[in-house]
């Protein structure tokens, strides 16, 4: 049975509580973390973030980058790992992609109900 998904799970369940809780009010916003994928070998976490109504978000991120360090050791704390992986954070823009997606089909629609009314 492969152990990846288990450990993705625990790891962004922690790290979620590490950001929310513990790294809160440290200049990066209300992070919210949807996504960590583990690489083969367990040695990187991916972790995918977006921040709750920020209008800079790329600046929020570099912020989350620079506590890097003090995010993986808290979670080594955590978890009872050999080797906890490093952590890349990367930012996750599928819900800005969504609402792009969604005004895009809302401005089809009205083209073609205005078409359907010209006739």
């Amino acid at each position: 049975m492969d152990r990846r998904p288990r450990l993705e799970s625990i790891v962004q369940k922690e790290l979620s509580e590490i950001l929310a809780r513990e790294l809160h009010n440290k200049g990066i916003g209300f992070p919210c973390l949807s996504e960590v994928r583990l690489n083969e070998d367990y040695s990187l976490a991916r972790c995918y973030v977006s921040f709750l109504g920020s209008k800079r978000p790329q600046e929020n991120l570099e912020e989350l980058r620079k506590l890097k360090g003090l995010a993986r050791s808290l979670l080594a704390k955590r978890m009872s790992l050999y080797k906890v992986p490093d952590l890349q954070f990367l930012l996750d823009d599928t819900f800005e992609k969504a609402e792009s997606l969604e005004k895009t089909l809302e401005e089809e629609e009205k083209a073609i109900r205005s078409f359907h009314k010209d006739e």
